[in-house]
């Protein structure tokens, strides 16, 4: 059973950081592509940032130079570092698990954390 688990959200102000931490178990971590995304309220979901297997990486344009993404194979983690956090931060953030195997895809999210970003 492939499971994500996100910890790390919460309520900050304007100009303050937070780490999100993604747990992944039942997949073999090294073979996905992590990313976070995040739906604000009568938003789409959007891509926030992604790391793949190989460690490249990916930023919405919003939140670059703010925001880096890291992972660790030995702990099946994922990381997304929020720095300079704004108000139009605030979402739900998913991390999400991703692959492509002999032309099947495999997609797979977390339950979602809160993000607070205060005024």
């Amino acid at each position: 059973q492939v499971q994500l688990v996100e910890s790390g959200g919460g309520l900050v102000q304007a100009g303050g950081s937070l780490r999100l931490s993604c747990k992944a178990s039942g997949i073999t971590f090294n073979a996905y592509a992590m990313g976070w995304y995040r739906q604000a309220p009568g938003e789409q979901r959007e891509l926030v940032a992604s790391i793949t297997s190989g460690g490249i990486l990916n930023f919405a344009d919003s939140v670059k130079g703010r925001f880096t993404i890291s992972r660790d194979s030995a702990k099946n983690t994922v990381w997304l570092q929020m720095n300079s956090l704004k108000p139009e931060d605030t979402a739900v953030y998913y991390c999400n698990a991703r692959r492509s195997w002999f032309g099947k895809e495999f997609n797979y999210w977390g339950q979602g954390t809160q993000v607070t970003v205060s005024s």
